[in-house]
């Protein structure tokens, strides 16, 4: 009879259990649904009065009622692929590093500066941006580029300081450290005894990094590239205080070193403006495309991380 009540109170735990996580997994639903909805709903003004026009338009001007998104769109995309593509390198030589090469007192002190880097604030790295990094960019990288291979659209000049191609080294810089520290956690968990067999067999520490570590924490590596890209899509402050702000790129001036415009800085410099209702409707909507293409972005990721599952049972 004890057996039967201890039984009948633990399954009542793992109902309860059950349906409290059911309910947190709805929530999370919810939330994503009712954000959507009221994107949507924010939007109309914007969707019935601008149309199809608004993602193929490459004028914005408010003045005249004229919303065209597609240079912010096209700069969003632009600048976060580029800051990943130079993350990616950096953040695993940092965790090769690490877990391969570092000797045990430097680790420490290299796993607070990872973490301090991850913390700082947007808004003192655009800052950073704005008054070092800019000038110095400028003069020494922009300016010589120019100069040397101008000629070549996407390197002409006038060279700004503030621009493309400085907001995606500075999203490059933030996304480092979430990229570097999931990469150290993944590498640290390679068997070792994989490694040794690696290197018993005659294979350099490098040769075990590429054949073993990598290719075991490849799930986990694409995972932080994901994370990673949805942090340099949706940054904002950071990047409107040094992308220029600017409507030029990439169709009056195809150049990285031109000023240009992403989703997130025109939002934020321009929604307090928004005085008529298809301005803001534009604002928001800009907010609902950025929303899709995160989305996007992290099926594609997903599907990827799936199919790479599959492929490596068979």
């Amino acid at each position: 009879m004890q057996g039967k009540k201890s039984s009948s109170h633990y399954n009542r735990q793992d109902a309860v259990f059950k349906y409290l996580l059911i309910s947190a997994s709805l929530l999370v639903v919810g939330l994503f649904a009712a954000l959507f909805l009221m994107l949507i709903r924010g939007s109309l003004p914007s969707i019935l009065g601008n149309g199809l026009g608004f993602l193929t338009g490459t004028t914005w001007d408010p003045i005249n009622g004229i919303y065209g998104a597609l240079p912010a769109i096209l700069t969003t995309i632009v600048t976060s692929l580029l800051a990943v593509g130079i993350a990616i390198p950096v953040a695993l030589g940092i965790a090769i590093f690490f877990t391969e090469y570092a000797p045990v007192k430097a680790k420490f002190p290299l796993t607070v500066f990872i973490d301090l880097l991850a913390a700082i604030p947007s808004v003192i790295f655009g800052i950073w941006g704005l008054w070092i990094i800019a000038p110095l960019i400028k003069t020494y990288v922009q300016q010589p580029l120019v100069t040397s291979i101008g000629f070549i659209p996407i390197f002409g000049g006038p060279a700004y300081g503030i621009s493309l191609s400085l907001a995606s080294l500075i999203l490059a810089i933030m996304v480092i450290p979430i990229i570097a520290s999931l990469a150290i956690e993944l590498l640290s968990r390679t068997p070792i005894t994989l490694k040794e067999g690696m290197i018993s067999l005659g294979a350099t520490k490098w040769e075990s990094v590429m054949r073993v570590g990598l290719p075991f924490a490849r799930m986990g590596v694409i995972a932080a590239v994901m994370l990673g890209l949805g942090r340099a899509l949706g940054e904002t402050m950071a990047i409107t205080m040094v992308i220029g702000n600017s409507y030029m790129w990439p169709f009056a001036n195809p150049s990285i070193f031109a000023p240009a415009t992403s989703i997130t800085s025109k939002i934020a410099s321009e929604f307090y403006e928004a005085t008529s209702a298809i301005y803001a409707g534009s604002l928001i909507e800009l907010a609902l495309t950025l929303l899709i293409i995160t989305l996007a972005t992290n099926v594609a990721f997903r599907y990827i991380i799936n199919k790479t599952n599959k492929e490596a049972k068979r």
